[in-house]
């Protein structure tokens, strides 16, 4: 460093020449680690929000097979409905007489095996 006195002698003006370069790695240091932090909360922030998506559309998936559950319970309570009514005696006889024309057998005509 070069020094140099003003006219008057009262200030020392210092030149530029050989002093010490400004170390720039903190800054460049600084600037990697800020940007490091921004990157790891956004990537953290689109990962929670991911999750949260997630977790509602799991949740729709539930529900809608709640629902087809509960459809498909009516439909089989219906179907054994149906089967219950089908196997009447009452009907399958009414059925036999009227449209296949059967008549009930004569006493003797039974043969019971054993």
């Amino acid at each position: 460093m070069t020094k140099a006195v003003n006219k008057n002698g009262n200030r020392i003006l210092w030149t530029g020449e050989d002093s010490k370069p400004r170390p720039i790695g903190i800054k460049v240091n600084l600037v990697i680690l800020f940007t490091l932090l921004m990157f790891l909360f956004i990537g953290g922030s689109l990962f929670y929000v991911w999750s949260r998506i997630q977790v509602i559309r799991l949740g729709y998936e539930i529900s809608n097979a709640l629902k087809e559950e509960k459809a498909l319970t009516e439909v089989n309570k219906r179907l054994r409905l149906e089967i219950a009514t089908l196997k009447s005696y009452a009907r399958i006889e009414k059925f036999a007489v009227e449209e296949l024309r059967m008549a009930k057998p004569k006493p003797e005509q039974v043969i019971v095996i054993r």
